[in-house]
């Protein structure tokens, strides 16, 4: 594909419309075939309807305009777009769990709130926040969190593991500990993701 790339330049605008979907890519294209097209018409069609100095104006035109274009994209040739939001989103949770269960809370964290400035309505990835927040002792954050999730639409899926996490909120709040069965579980998710939530998940 890298070896294709350079071939864009071939047509003005190419360049930005197939690599990163540019409008003006698209209207500079389109321009240049009517152009094209206009002196293709002139010379060999049409020839009746033009004077020679008209079809000299003309091929000089596509010519310029060509050339110009060829060199502006040559000096500014675009890279290809990136992964999307939703691989880039994916890929954050991914570094955040693995963050998580290297017990590297800050990197996990960090991570967990980039996620959810791409993918606002990511109800695992607040989840496994309000845990995070949990596990550090910032208990007040923690409920806060867990609640407007449990209240939100995208908190349907995880009401049983939003309600285990409050209630341990709540029995360390109380001076609690965790039972052993409880210190296992290290995700909030200990025996799977539910079904309705199509992305698979390692728990």
């Amino acid at each position: 594909m890298r070896v294709l790339r350079p071939l864009t330049l071939v047509w003005p605008g190419l360049a930005w419309l197939w690599l990163r979907g540019s409008g003006a890519g698209l209207t500079l294209a389109l321009a240049f075939a009517v152009a094209l097209d206009m002196a293709i018409i002139a010379t060999w069609i049409w020839t009746e309807f033009f004077e020679l100095p008209a079809v000299i104006g003309l091929w000089a035109g596509v010519a310029v305009v060509w050339v110009i274009a060829t060199v502006s994209a040559a000096t500014t040739f675009p890279t290809p777009l990136q992964a999307g939001p939703d691989a880039v989103a994916d890929a954050l949770f991914t570094a955040a769990r693995d963050a998580y269960l290297a017990r590297d809370w800050l990197a996990a964290e960090t991570k967990l709130r980039a996620l959810l400035v791409l993918r606002p309505t990511d109800g695992e990835a607040q989840l496994l926040l309000g845990t995070l927040l949990r596990r550090v002792g910032r208990l007040r954050e923690a409920r806060t969190a867990l609640e407007a999730l449990s209240r939100s639409d995208v908190g349907v899926p995880w009401r049983s593991a939003i309600a285990r996490e409050i209630g341990r909120i709540a029995k360390t709040a109380a001076g609690g500990a965790d039972s052993p069965a409880e210190q296992a579980a290290i995700l909030p998710l200990a025996v799977g993701v539910p079904t309705a939530v199509p992305k698979e998940r390692a728990a």
